[in-house]
């Protein structure tokens, strides 16, 4: 996220508005819809935010089968999109899927921040003492009861972007060194370890539970109907402008692929429901399976219709 702000696809305020205020409407109306069909249950109300969440990888993923057909514009407005909306979500975790509080361990957390800060401030490009205090601060933010999620987020915006002399950014460095790990490691565990489901007791008459039906409709609605009526509404109210070689049909495909929720979706649901309602925890996950796969398809064939067959080298 620092690094598209700082010199990436964010950099722009002209680039940063427009997928910010997709964003924010693409965690607004899945959360609205999947509660129009659970107001009236005090624990399936829980997971209001269970659509809210993008699945970057897959949505990113499915965008590449086009090739080259994809102008980079539309690349850079899904994935600046994208990190924005699992912002917000990773927020949303924090604020409102967190334990009792602990005074004291809040306080170390925020010590921590403060030395983070101070180093960043004297221009320490040194990533040992930034790990080291890290490790201290997600320690602290685990025992505070907020969710841990959050310490990564604030470690990341203080490590440094631009080294000293000729010293490699500490940041890309950082970056660099961990994507093969959690790209073969961390997230493929993820996927597997929150994507279980156990469907001994589940029938085929449950699908139309309240529960899956709206994290279904909050990811395969929702989310296109917030995307792409807040993008529609910025460029008309001229808040902000389309990407270059990009018209609203072409946005309305990547709202349909931001209905991609999946593994945030489901690790969400895990959060909300859990073993404390297993079953419900069930029926959030086969929803966003549902949902998922059907914002793909049809994302996937909106896109195919609307790109030209023969882009501009």
């Amino acid at each position: 996220m620092k690094r598209e702000l700082l010199e990436g696809a964010l950099k722009e305020r002209e680039t940063a508005v427009f997928p910010a205020i997709a964003a924010i409407g693409g965690m607004v109306v899945p959360a609205l819809v999947y509660m129009l069909f659970n107001y009236h249950d005090a624990s399936a109300i829980d997971g209001w935010a269970i659509p809210a969440a993008t699945d970057i990888a897959f949505a990113i993923g499915i965008l590449s089968l086009l090739g080259d057909r994809v102008p980079v514009s539309l690349k850079v407005f899904l994935l600046a999109l994208a990190i924005i909306d699992d912002l917000g979500v990773i927020i949303i975790i924090a604020l409102f899927y967190s334990s009792e509080l602990s005074t004291l361990a809040l306080t170390i957390g925020f010590c921590m921040v403060a030395v983070l800060l101070v180093m960043n401030f004297m221009g320490v490009t040194r990533l040992l003492p930034y790990l080291l205090v890290g490790a201290v601060l997600w320690a602290a933010v685990l025992k505070s009861g907020v969710h841990a999620t959050l310490a990564g987020v604030v470690l990341g915006l203080s490590i440094p972007l631009k080294g000293q002399g000729q010293q490699k950014s500490p940041l890309k460095t950082l970056e660099h060194d961990l994507h093969i790990f959690v790209a073969l490691v961390i997230l493929p565990v993820f996927a597997f370890a929150n994507a279980g489901i156990a469907l001994d007791s589940f029938s085929v008459g449950d699908l139309l539970h309240h529960v899956p039906t709206g994290a279904a409709l909050g990811l395969f609605l929702g989310k296109p109907i917030g995307v792409f009526c807040f993008s529609w509404l910025a460029v008309k109210l001229k808040i902000a402008k389309l990407p270059a070689d990009v018209d609203m049909k072409e946005i309305f495909g990547v709202a349909m692929l931001c209905g991609l929720g999946f593994t945030m979706s489901i690790f969400i649901s895990s959060l909300a429901f859990g073993d404390a309602n297993a079953q419900y925890d069930t029926y959030a996950r086969i929803g966003v399976l549902i949902g998922s796969s059907l914002s793909a398809i049809v994302g996937y064939i909106v896109l195919s219709k609307t790109l030209p067959k023969n882009p501009a080298r």
